[in-house]
């Protein structure tokens, strides 16, 4: 099989969906592997080094795209990529479908395989794929959150651990999964007094035997969130419902709730955000102020940190692009029902159900061949 890999063309995107070493793995199964010249170059890896270990580097986007049966990126194809795309041919990345009719459209009416990073499962049904950027979303979250902080940045002023005599910021997270909990975890070790909303009992009681004593968990109700949001200086939200847009947290009419300069780091953003102000930015611009709040928006953080993301992204994917590449699509989703989960769209038909539903579109469930 022909795997391609063009370079990301998302604005302040700096990540490639495979390092060399995946290269060597891929090219050990037989199959032969396009990287479009200066692809890994912002994540530290050079045309030599894929060409080290047996990879075909092109000039062009469009040779990538043309030559290649299965394309293996890191973020959702933009309208000058969804045009190369073919019928048939698999495209394995970030989509976030939920959060765009556009982009959902755009796909589907290719006719191509769509594979997304976000709805793969494990046995233990986990988000194997998503997991390592949630942490570093996760952990950004608290680092851009207490940079932006800062007054020059229309902060308050606050610094997020305090210092002896001044008291710590009030840091509130809406949500307990990998995001929440990676965030909250920073927080906390950098002394902000830390809060955690979940609707699972179950995660809360885990997350009050692990997390330090500043960090408190409390069941997610529209008064617990209007309550806490009146004490925080630091928003993170990190709520995520797989493949299915975010739920609305918090409406424009509690932001009159919290303080002038408080922060938002909406980490669902790309699911559309569980506030109902987020809109996407940009890392050249990541903020803007509605009501006097501070909002972050940036759609994908993890660029920011690309050789870490990087890595650790196709520390993940690797496997499964492997199996793709020797299985085909249609058998790899046959023996792992996870995998099978994955496959948001194919020939023209949505198979993933919370993606349809977001824009009132038929679905049609996936069934592999026999």
């Amino acid at each position: 099989m022909v795997i391609g890999v063009p370079k990301e063309i998302k604005p302040q995107e700096y990540r490639v969906a495979v390092v060399p070493a995946g290269v060597e793995q891929l090219r050990r199964a037989g199959h032969t592997v396009l990287i479009e010249r200066g692809a890994g170059i912002e994540s530290g890896f050079a045309d030599e080094d894929y060409q080290a270990l047996g990879a075909d580097v092109v000039a062009t986007a469009d040779e990538v795209w043309r030559r290649s049966d299965l394309i293996c990126k890191v973020k959702e194809p933009l309208p000058e990529e969804i045009k190369k795309i073919r019928e048939g041919q698999v495209v394995f990345t970030y989509f976030h479908f939920a959060a765009s009719r556009e982009l959902t459209e755009g796909v589907r009416d290719t006719g191509c395989v769509a594979i997304a990073y976000e709805t793969v499962v494990d046995r233990h049904g986990r988000l194997p794929l998503l997991a390592p950027m949630s942490e570093v979303a996760g952990k950004m979250s608290v680092q851009e959150g207490a940079k932006y902080l800062e007054k020059p940045m229309e902060g308050r002023g606050i610094l997020l651990g305090g210092i002896p005599g001044v008291e710590p910021a009030n840091v509130l997270v809406l949500g307990g999964g990998i995001v929440g909990t990676c965030a909250a975890r920073l927080a906390a070790g950098l002394g902000a007094n830390v809060v955690i909303l979940d609707i699972d009992l179950y995660r809360l009681r885990y997350l009050d035997e692990v997390m330090p004593d500043n960090v408190s968990t409390v069941y997610s109700t529209p008064a617990a969130i209007r309550r806490h949001l009146a004490d925080a200086d630091l928003v993170i939200g990190a709520v995520l419902i797989p493949g299915a847009r975010c739920p609305t947290l918090v409406p424009r009419e509690y932001l009159k709730l919290m303080k002038r300069g408080a922060v938002i780091v909406d980490v669902g953003v790309d699911q559309g955000g569980c506030c109902e102000t987020t809109r996407p930015t940009t890392h050249e611009k990541p903020t803007y102020v509605v009501d006097g709040v501070v909002h972050y928006g940036v759609a994908n953080m993890p660029g920011a940190v690309a050789r870490t993301s990087t890595i650790g992204l196709t520390n993940a994917t690797i496997s499964y692009l492997v199996r793709l590449a020797n299985d085909g699509f249609e058998k790899a989703a046959k023996e792992d029902p996870g995998l099978a989960a994955g496959i948001n769209m194919a020939y023209g038909k949505i198979t993933n159900k919370p993606v349809a539903e977001a824009f009132g579109l038929p679905f049609e469930p996936y069934v592999p061949k026999r």
